[in-house]
């Protein structure tokens, strides 16, 4: 009833007052106030900004020109009406914080950052996109904002482990999410499906465990090269978007186990073959070795390891001779002591590539180092668990599963995807309104949260319009969520914002979901729960 009168709301006000009375940029800034007249953006505006800040530049050109076929130059200096770009040299709360200020005169983006002029520049293209044209010219209503995020991390899962969607997919969900403003892209490379990622040493993981998915076992291979790797994650970088790999382990490690069996664990009925071996030493040696690859083709100094639901295929390490010796000479009570020895030992050989470990939330129970380990909260149903990380003093990345498991059904009529309990589901508005204090995270605690991160998994995703589907127009609400501190939230009139964004995804054919006609666009098939 809440989105059914927010909905009446936002028609009845009409589109044109929402272009005039509302600031139209996702996520909300955190102060904008209009400003009198409009800015006339032509192809002779020059683009000011000192040598450091070129990137940012070249990016901003290159956006201009897709997206209203302008293209800008770049000046030292000029007396003309102007886009200055500018590092601040005062002292500021957030490295990712930024001033917009535009009149007749000219549009000045100042920041303490690179990443912080970006976001500038971000919030400037999508005023740009709201923009009346005039011919060749774009006027741009002027505003005033002063910004800055709420949450360091802003994420954003994708599962290609089930589903390989491919180099320029991902590049477009990289556009979009340096249009919302996420910085964290998390990337599910490694599962019981498939191997996507190349591995120099261990050829047999792509050529091997690449083939299939999970609606076609013999499907041929399908895997990023590490050229591929390399290229993705300087397009993400020059978007001020950090890629974090995952190569799930002892678990959900199906497709590495079919290329190299040696160092398989075993697994049960429903999931064989499902572990890495933890009574091997050879098993040790193998993975670090494929962790070393990993870490320098991502610079981002994190790798995330999974680290969950091994219960579901450990089966034969109850009878394995090498796992019951390691229980013998180490002392281990049972199975789950076996996994936490597993993890732990996986972890050193991280820590020691200088790099952080990233697990799911079954690793709060591993007493591994808090300061360089992230546990990432996904189980919403086990709220002692997220209170167990945060009282050893994790660093913590809220995505439960309700809301930000995009793969759940977003409205009550669709027939496929997942549910909770054949009932609940991740509804736009559930994504926008989450906040930690519904899942009681304590006032002295809540510096340990680094942020929200919305998680796909494509068991049900086999085709790039059911995930534009399910991820539009969901993500502009978790990057407000991520960004817009939440007394500044606000339901009804993001709706009236989000109306703007709609014909954005029709101009740029995203198949997605309009909350406001939801028959516009049939739900694409994928597998019923």
């Amino acid at each position: 009833m809440k989105f059914l009168f927010a909905c009446v709301l936002v028609m009845a006000l009409g589109f044109p007052a929402i272009a005039q009375n509302i600031c139209p940029i996702i996520p909300m800034p955190a102060h904008a106030e209009k400003a009198n007249g409009a800015f006339m953006l032509t192809r002779n505006t020059p683009i000011v900004a000192d040598d450091i800040l070129q990137p940012v530049v070249y990016y901003l050109q290159k956006e201009l020109l897709r997206l209203k076929g302008l293209s800008l130059s770049r000046q030292g200096k000029t007396t003309m009406p102007a886009i200055k770009l500018s590092l601040a040299t005062k002292p500021v709360v957030s490295a990712e914080s930024y001033s917009l200020v535009m009149n007749a005169d000219g549009i000045t983006i100042t920041a303490p950052s690179a990443t912080g002029v970006f976001y500038g520049v971000i919030s400037l293209i999508q005023l740009a996109q709201q923009a009346t044209v005039h011919g060749d010219n774009l006027s741009i209503a002027n505003w005033k904002i002063e910004d800055a995020p709420h949450y360091g991390w802003r994420g954003f899962m994708l599962d290609e482990s089930r589903y390989f969607f491919g180099k320029e997919k991902v590049k477009s969900l990289l556009d979009w999410m340096a249009f919302y403003k996420l910085n964290r892209f998390h990337w599910h490379l490694t599962d019981e499906p498939g191997w996507r990622l190349e591995i120099k040493q261990y050829p047999l993981l792509a050529f091997i465990g690449g083939i299939g998915n999970v609606e076609n076992p013999d499907r041929p291979a399908e895997f990023y090269t590490q050229e591929d790797i390399k290229e993705i994650v300087a397009y993400a970088s020059e978007r001020h978007i950090m890629v974090i790999p995952e190569i799930d382990m002892p678990g959900h490690a199906t497709a590495a186990n079919r290329a190299y069996p040696q160092f398989s664990g075993g697994g049960s009925a429903a999931h064989p073959e499902f572990t890495f071996n933890p009574g091997k030493t050879g098993t040790y040696t193998y993975i670090t070795n494929i962790l070393r690859e990993v870490n320098v083709l991502f610079p981002a100094q994190m790798i995330h390891v999974g680290g969950d639901e091994v219960s579901y295929g450990n089966e034969k390490w109850k009878t394995d001779s090498s796992v019951n010796r390691l229980l013998k000479e180490n002392k281990l009570a049972d199975m789950k002591a076996a996994e936490l020895y597993f993890m732990k030992r996986m972890a050193d050989s991280i820590y020691r590539l200088n790099a952080k470990l990233l697990v799911w939330d079954e690793m709060a129970e591993a007493d591994l180092p808090p300061a360089n380990t992230v546990v990432f909260w996904w189980r919403q149903d086990k709220p002692e668990t997220l209170k167990m990380a945060l009282t050893k003093g994790y660093a913590t990345v809220l995505c439960p599963r309700l809301p930000f498991y995009f793969d759940f059904v977003q409205d009550s009529t669709h027939k496929y995807g997942r549910r909770w309990n054949k009932n609940l589901y991740a509804s736009l508005e559930s994504v926008y309104n989450f906040s930690p204090a519904a899942v009681n995270v304590p006032a002295d605690k809540s510096d340990l949260i680094l942020g929200v991160q919305a998680n796909l998994w494509t068991e049900t995703v086999a085709s790039n319009d059911r995930l534009d589907y399910l991820l539009f127009p969901r993500i502009s609400a978790l990057a407000e969520n991520a960004w817009s501190a939440p007394a500044q939230r606000n339901y009804p009139t993001y709706l009236k914002r989000l109306q703007l964004q709609l014909p954005l995804y029709k101009k740029a054919k995203v198949y997605y979901y309009n909350p406001f006609e939801p028959g516009q666009h049939p739900e694409p098939l994928g597998t019923k729960e």
